[in-house]
């Protein structure tokens, strides 16, 4: 069992310490929200830390799961950071959704203190965090991936090494690409099939076992027709996410036409108040007939 710091008890970060606290790691937690970290030691055990580097002080560990760039930043180099702290050979996991450009940046400031860094993005949502069956796409060294997979098969049902550092990140990118094409597409059906008066509980048993199933299809064609967005991954982190993948494309030269305008339809969701519901919300774009 392994001593670890957590930082970052959102909505994924908080169920993924849990399975840490399950499986009988020793966790000392930290969170912007103090009281969050207590409510968490609370109800798993372990302690609560002030700050990023004394929570990483004395940790052989640490995992992050926070919102931006600016944030993964602040709790690694900033003046509280964890890479103050943290000793050589230890290993730091970073599961937030972020640039290839700051995932890459950690990696070159971990190895010149002698820690091993991984970028591992997760996919899954809420729900895969709390029933430990995220996906989990990860950048660097086959060192990283050997001493972080043990760890992360706490909370994982599928764990790829898809690259140097950095790669984790765009392998997430790729994912909410098509994660963003296959929303549209199914909002699109969707309102097709209601202007057309169809029996949708029919339409949902004719297509779903055919070439147009999806992860999104078997999980929100009801809650769509429904208009039931609270839950899943809010729109707000959707649009970040799009904002990544298209930055990075500007770098490497891909073109993204259907990324570009989903996000910018986001943006519609967002101004009708629809940014901390699901990404399905896009439906609501369309007229309902």
């Amino acid at each position: 069992m392994a001593k670890i710091a957590f930082i970052g008890l959102g909505i994924m970060g908080g169920p993924i310490a849990g399975h840490l606290a399950a499986a009988g790691h020793e966790l000392i937690v930290f969170n912007h929200s103090r009281a969050k970290s207590l409510a968490w030691v609370e109800k798993h055990g372990g302690e609560a830390a002030a700050s990023p580097a004394l929570a990483a002080q004395d940790a052989a560990i640490v995992i992050s799961c926070v919102g931006t760039d600016d944030d993964l930043a602040m709790i690694t180099l900033g003046k509280d950071g964890a890479f103050r702290t943290m000793k050589p050979g230890s290993l730091f996991i970073d599961h937030t959704t972020v640039s290839a450009r700051i995932a890459r940046q950690l990696f070159v400031e971990g190895e010149s203190r002698g820690i091993v860094c991984i970028d591992a993005p997760v996919s899954g949502g809420q729900a895969g965090a709390e029933n430990g069956t995220l996906s989990i796409m990860c950048g660097g060294t086959d060192e990283a991936l050997a001493a972080a997979q043990p760890i992360m098969q706490a909370y994982a049902s599928r764990i790829v090494h898809v690259g140097r550092a950095g790669a984790g990140q765009t392998t997430k990118m790729v994912n909410q690409i098509a994660i963003a094409g296959v929303l549209q597409g199914l909002s699109e059906a969707l309102r097709f099939a209601q202007a057309s008066e169809l029996d949708l509980e029919r339409v949902f048993e004719a297509i779903s076992g055919g070439a147009a199933q999806s992860w999104q299809m078997d999980h929100r064609w009801k809650t769509m027709a429904q208009d039931s967005f609270d839950f899943g991954f809010a729109v707000d982190w959707m649009r970040k996410d799009l904002g990544l993948a298209l930055d990075e494309a500007r770098v490497n030269g891909a073109t993204l036409p259907v990324a570009a305008i989903v996000d910018q339809f986001y943006a519609d969701v967002q101004a009708m108040g629809g940014s901390r519901q699901d990404t399905s919300a896009l439906v609501r774009r369309l007229t309902r007939s």
